[in-house]
């Protein structure tokens, strides 16, 4: 089976806000492939990040694929807005919808609107089986290696499993993995069969993000198999 090719997607939550767009441009210099953004409401988890008009900011400065995740509880409602925002992939989860139909209705939606590129997030909590049925609607899973909404967690190793089935099933799409990924972590999940591999603090946080992006590159690349 083909797996697509390795994204590293720094998180942009963890960039300095006060310079953002410096920080877009000398990320993508150094070598990310999709910006990582993380779109919070206060409901769906405690936290409260940014919306639409933030995200137009971000593409408009930005050069390379953005990457937005949802963690709302309304994904329909905000599917206009981040369309036209320039979300490249829109990714919502499954815990707000109550069944396949429900979710299928999402993908519809963002579809609708003209997203690129439709995925769909499960919690760590959260059965893979989950999305059993929906692998044919969606071009990627993000698979939550921390629970949602809080920074500087540690990864949580059993939801490697996760990404192991779904290559099992076969399935071709991205597969991203989010939450505590390291120099020690990041390349289990790339082993596992993760390609999008999401990682805040660890890049922006390091002293040579150019570095930082390449031996996470390098890593994942001598575990693929």
């Amino acid at each position: 089976m083909t797996h697509p090719p390795f994204c590293i997607a720094p998180s942009l939550l963890s960039c300095d806000f006060a310079r953002v767009a410096d920080d877009l441009q000398k990320i993508e210099a150094a070598g990310a492939d999709w910006h990582h953004v993380d779109v919070m409401d206060g409901h769906f988890v405690p936290n409260i990040t940014i919306g639409p008009p933030v995200v137009k900011k971000i593409k408009e400065a930005s050069g390379i694929l953005l990457d937005v995740h949802l963690m709302i509880t309304d994904p329909v409602k905000y599917a206009g807005a981040f369309a036209k925002a320039g979300a490249d992939i829109l990714t919502f989860h499954a815990e707000v919808c109550a069944n396949d139909a429900a979710a299928r209705a999402v993908v519809h939606a963002f579809r609708s609107e003209g997203v690129p590129q439709v995925g769909i997030a499960v919690n760590p909590a959260t059965p893979i089986e989950r999305v059993e049925n929906l692998l044919g609607d969606v071009d990627l899973v993000l698979v939550m290696s921390v629970i949602p909404g809080f920074g500087g967690q540690s990864f949580m190793e059993d939801v490697l499993q996760k990404v192991v089935w779904l290559r099992e099933q076969g399935y071709e799409g991205h597969v991203e993995m989010d939450g505590g990924l390291n120099h020690e972590t990041l390349p289990r999940c790339a082993a596992a069969g993760a390609n999008a591999l999401v990682a805040g603090s660890a890049i922006y946080g390091s002293p040579d993000w150019k570095q930082t992006i390449t031996e996470f590159r390098q890593l994942a690349e001598g575990v693929r198999i």
